[in-house]
Parts: C-alpha cells; structure tokens; sequence
C-alpha cells in the first residue's frame, strides 16, 4: 500500500457490538411490546423532567458562558490543530454543514408550528394576544437561539482539540485525557463512547421521525399521498437509501455536496417568503425579537417556572424546553463530532464565534421570516384556518403556511424537497459519526459499516414510531441526555484544565527565548557563507539529504545520550520529516522534529535576478521547519551543521524543562 492511500479501519470490538447489543435490545422491545414500550418510555420521561429537569437547565446555561468565556480569553488564540494549519473547508461550505447538520429538519418542522402553537398557548397570561405573540417569538428564539449551538460548540471544541492538536482519537472519550490518561483506550474510555453512539442514533431517530412525518404530509397536500403509520416507513426507508448512498461517498463527495444544496433551496424558500410577505413587518419584527431575546437571555436561562407549579409531563417545560435541551444534548455527540470534524485549522475564537453566531443568525431569520409570516396572517389578515391547522396536525404547518402564497405548488414541492435533503444530511452525518465511534483508529472506516449504521438509524426511527409516535422518540432522546449532560461539563472542565497547561507552556516558551549562540557561520565558516545560506532557494533534493546528513545524525547522537542517561527516546523517519520523541513518563514527552514544506519562491532569492518573472512564480523552494509537539515553529534550519541543530534540539528541550518546572 502506498503512503498516499487512506488507512481501513476495522471495527472497535469493545464499542461496536455493545453498541450493537444495547440498540438491538431496544429495537426488539420496542417492535414486540409496543403498548409495554410506549408506557415504559413516559414513564420514563415524567420521572427525567421532576427529577433532573434542574440539572438540563443549568447545564445549559454553564455550556454557553463558558464558551463565551473560551472565546474572548487568550485561549481563544489556540488553533484547533498544529500552530501551522489552516481550515480545510471555505467559510461558506463550513457555514453549510453546520446548518444543515445541526438542526435543518427541526427548523422546518417548528419554523411555522412553534410561533403559533405559543400565541395559542403562552406559558403564562391569555393567547391570542399581541403580547402572546411577542412572547412567542421570544420562547422561539430562545429554544433555537445560542444555547442549543453552545451544546454543540462544547463537544465540537473539546474533540477538535484533542483530536486535532492533541493527536488523540476523535471520539468523546479522548476529551477525558487529562482526567484519566491512557485509560481513555480501556473500559471507561468504551463506556463514554459507547454512550455517543446511543444518544447519537437515538438524537437522530427523533429528527428522522419528525422529517418522515412533515414529508407526508407534504406529499399528502401535493399528491394526497394517505397519511399514516405505513407512509411514514416507506418514506423512512426510502430517504435512509439515499443517505446511505451519500454516507458512502464520503464526507466531500457526498455530505458536502448535499449540505451545500441544502443551503441553497434554504435560501430560495427563505427569499420567497420575505419577497412576496410582508417584507417590512418581517425585518421589523426581526429587529425586536432579537432586543427582546437578548433582554431576557438570563432570565429565560435559568427559569423552571418552578414558582407557577409546571412540573408534569404535559407542562410548557416538559413539552418545550427541556425536550429542546435534552434533544439538543442527545445530538450533541453527532453535530459536536460533525463539527469537529470540518473545523479543523480554525482557531478556538474563530470556532465560538463561527458556531454561535452565524448559525443563529440564519436561525433568527428564518424563523422570524416564517413564523412572524404566519402570526401577521392570522392576527391581520384573518387566515383562522392557519392556526386550527397547526393545533390539529404541527407536521402540516409549513404547506399550510406556503397555502398563503402564490405558486403554492411550485413552493410546497420545495419546502417537501428541503425536508427530504435535510434528512438525508442528517441521517448521513449521524453514520459517520458512528462509523469513527465504532472503528479503530485510521482514516476511513470501511463502507460496510456506513451502510450498516445508516440502516440501523431509519431502522431504529420505524420502531420507535410503531411504539409510540413522536412521544416515544421524545423520551427516547430524553433518556440518552442525562448521562450525556454530566458528561459535558466534565468535558468542559478537561478542556480548560488542558488549555491552562498550553497556557503555561507557551509563558515558558516566551520567557526562555535562547537563541542558538553556536549559529554563526555554518559548518564553521564565515558570516558571508551564513548569509549565502539564507538567501539561497534550496530544492526538494537539497532539503531531503540535509534531512539524511545532518537532521538524523544529530537526532541520533541525541537520542543516544539520553538513552545513557536512562531514558527511553524514539527516532521516526518519514517521507518528508524526521523527528526525535523524549518518553517523559507520566510528565508530557518532548517531540522535536524537522519537515520539509514546500513555498513559491521570494523573488530575492540568489539567481532570481535573471529570471522572468513568470518563471520566477512558478519556481518552488523548499524549507526545513523545525515542528514540537503543539505544531510546527515556522523557522528554518536548513544550512546548520550537525552540531548547530544539536544545540537547537537542546535549547527547545531545556525550554520544554522550564515548562514541566512552571507546571508544578
């Protein structure tokens, strides 16, 4: 195999068949005993909403301000990577899948639904009011504004972190590694990540049961395709194939491409609805939501409405904003790892403000644009029929709502189509997730195990339905919430615990700036020799044999003495680099290495000055950057003698010693 060629990545025993087993085992209960499931499901989540309905809002609240708090803090400067990467995807493909990834179906499902359930029913004071409807946008905001975002910013920082600057698995139970070290490999590792593939799978069954409802009935209002139970499972098994299909091409042949679509037909609906509504109201209306989002942002945090007696399972808190947070938090593994995922190379800022902010944003509008569009229908152009619509069939909402419109057909078959591919985005980002949860490490997990997990998704969302509808997926997600909640802020807590260290190092970094007094003229000769070296243009070949002549032999010598000393060392040569790793034990290793990276070359480099300048853009020169263990240092060390890079490794190990010695 060629170095070129993806790893295969078998499946992770330890994971993928209790996985199995514990999903299996509900499937099963839930086909066979469907009443005895249905019962056992709300039974469990009246007994999750009396008992940690506390902790769900809480939880959430310290989600948010630690993020906020990581954003604006010299933490923030930390690349999610090597100090040297860049992002691997554009803004706008960034943007797209984490919209379409992190709550697409669920916008369209509540877009209209929401706004005007809460102006029938406000939580407190009489409905159908003005004040019921600002209070409505307010509620809504709140349950898809930036709290939802920051569950999903905590897990996507923590795994990007670790997996990407840490060199650690990209799997939740990596994030614990300042907790419990090398144990992440061993049990309790297994069990956390084994906890993210239930509450992934189940986090997704619920968006797949409420897509295949809304596509029903979207079919049924432009097909009058018969709502209902069978449907329903048709529909599921049909849209699982196609995300199967996307699952199977890959991260950016299929997800990306599907995501980007996503975007689009979002954006022409969402133009639509402002262009031929009522555009002034709509901007009007957005202008004040947000003032009053933000007002209340504290208050609608950490209110239980514990004062007004609402703890049943039927309450406004138990029907809204807890099954928000924990449908939020059950997804949290998927987007978060999703996130992770395509964040790579962005800085810790970047990310918070990037995940909280520009999602959001988009959010605001939408819902504003559909479910502000639908309030001034009903309180001002007396369309009574929108609202008896929603109160009897939430899923018929968005048809009921482009009713209102001209091209009514042309824009329901858009809104049916937006669902459909908003689905399948769902449904194929969940099975990647799972796919690196369940598989060893390596790069790509093999493709039966995609299909696999896709299937078992849209398999787990028909029996779920069957035992009892949307209220058993409700709970579903519930159940796998709690567990996942108390698991976050030990993530969170991890995540600062290691960002302080790196702090720490890079103060020790500052503070011991050596430079090499032994580089003054290279392999012992003159100033003049040192500075032809600089501004020389050096080749692939010429880097490559001072990579064998020089960078080897000193690691060696290196090596060997510390080897005197009785420590353990090891020496890795690869195409491009070479790099010498110090075992410290228990205490963090010192990882010294030199790669070769390729540049266009200056235009003053020696023998430029007679060459065009087309050529002169076209010439390539090559660099031997030094990189430690947290990314490359981007200074160059092609031309030191043996001796000279020796004293390099030295005054970066004894910057790395002051480090360990600041850590105590």
């Amino acid at each position: 195999m060629s170095d070129s060629e993806p790893v295969k990545a078998g499946i992770n025993p330890p994971v993928f068949f209790p996985s199995v087993i514990l999903i299996g085992a509900l499937v099963v209960f839930g086909a066979f005993f469907p009443d005895a499931a249905n019962s056992v499901f709300s039974g469990m989540q009246s007994w999750l909403i009396k008992t940690f309905g506390w902790l769900y809002l809480g939880a959430v609240g310290v989600y948010l301000i630690f993020c906020i708090m990581l954003a604006v803090s010299r933490y923030g400067q930390f690349r999610l990577g090597p100090d040297h990467s860049e992002p691997d995807f554009s803004y706008i493909s960034w943007f797209a899948m984490l919209f379409s990834a992190g709550m697409g179906i669920g916008l369209m499902f509540y877009g209209v639904a929401e706004p005007v359930l809460h102006y029938a029913n406000p939580p407190q004071g009489g409905g159908e009011t003005a004040e019921a409807a600002r209070e409505s946008m307010r509620i809504t905001f709140f349950h898809w504004g930036m709290h939802a975002w920051a569950i999903y910013a905590v897990v996507g920082l923590c795994l990007a972190y670790f997996s990407f600057r840490r060199n650690l698995p990209l799997r939740l139970s990596s994030a614990l590694y300042p907790l419990i070290g090398k144990r992440i490999y061993g049990p309790i590792g297994n069990a956390v990540d084994i906890l993210a593939v239930f509450g992934t799978l189940f986090g997704v069954a619920t968006s797949l049961g409420f897509g295949a409802q809304q596509v029903n009935s979207g079919l049924n209002f432009l097909f009058d395709v018969p709502e209902g139970l069978t449907s329903q499972i048709v529909l599921i098994s049909i849209i699982t194939a196609l995300a199967t299909t996307s699952v199977v091409l890959g991260l950016d042949g299929g997800i990306r491409r599907v995501s980007e679509l996503n975007l689009w037909l979002a954006a022409a609906l969402l133009l639509f609805v402002i262009v031929m509504g009522p555009t002034l109201f709509i901007f009007e209306s957005l202008t004040q939501n947000i003032g009053n989002y933000m007002s209340s942002i504290v208050d609608m945090t950490f209110n239980s409405y514990v004062y007004t007696g609402d703890e049943g399972t039927d309450g406004f808190m138990s029907g809204w904003t807890l099954f928000y947070w924990a449908w939020w938090i059950s997804w949290s593994p998927f987007v978060g790892m999703f996130v992770a995922r395509v964040s790579r190379g962005r800085t810790i800022r970047e990310f918070v403000m990037g995940v909280l902010l520009v999602p959001v944003g988009a959010t605001f509008l939408w819902l504003t644009a559909f479910g502000d569009g639908a309030l001034n229908m009903i309180m001002n152009e007396g369309a009574g029929n929108l609202l008896g619509a929603v109160n009897e069939n939430t899923s018929t909402a968005l048809f009921v709502f482009l009713e209102q419109f001209p091209f009514t057909w042309v824009t329901s078959i858009l809104g049916t189509l937006l669902v459909i591919t908003f689905f399948v985005t769902s449904s194929d980002s969940g099975s990647l997730v799972i796919d690196i949860l369940t598989a060893k490490d390596g790069n790509e997990p093999p493709v039966w195990q995609r299909i696999f997990w896709a299937v078992l998704e849209g398999l787990v969302a028909i029996v779920l339905l069957a035992a009892g509808g949307i209220g058993a997926l409700q709970a579903a997600s519930l159940a796998s919430a709690l567990p996942i909640t108390v698991l976050l802020l030990v993530m969170a807590f991890c995540l600062y615990k290691s960002l302080s260290v790196e702090a720490v190092k890079q103060d020790s970094m500052r503070h011991m700036m050596n430079t090499p007094s032994n580089v003054a003229g290279f392999g012992g000769s003159t100033w003049q020799n040192r500075l032809q070296t600089l501004v020389t243009s050096p080749q692939r070949k010429q880097v490559d044999t001072f990579l064998g002549d020089v960078v080897k032999p000193a690691m060696d010598a290196v090596a060997k003495q510390f080897e005197d000393s009785g420590m353990s060392t090891k020496i890795s040569v690869e195409d491009d680099r070479c790099y010498l790793d110090v075992d410290h034990g228990a205490e963090i290793d010192f990882v010294y290495g030199v790669r070769a990276r390729r540049f266009t070359a200056p235009s003053f480099y020696m023998g430029a000055f007679g060459r065009s300048e087309e050529k002169n853009k076209t010439r390539e020169h090559y660099r031997a950057e030094v990189f430690l263990r947290e990314g490359g240092q981007q200074y160059n060390v092609v031309g030191y003698s043996e001796e000279q890079l020796i004293g390099d490794i030295l005054d970066q190990y004894e910057k790395h010693l002051h480090f360990l010695y600041l850590m105590r």
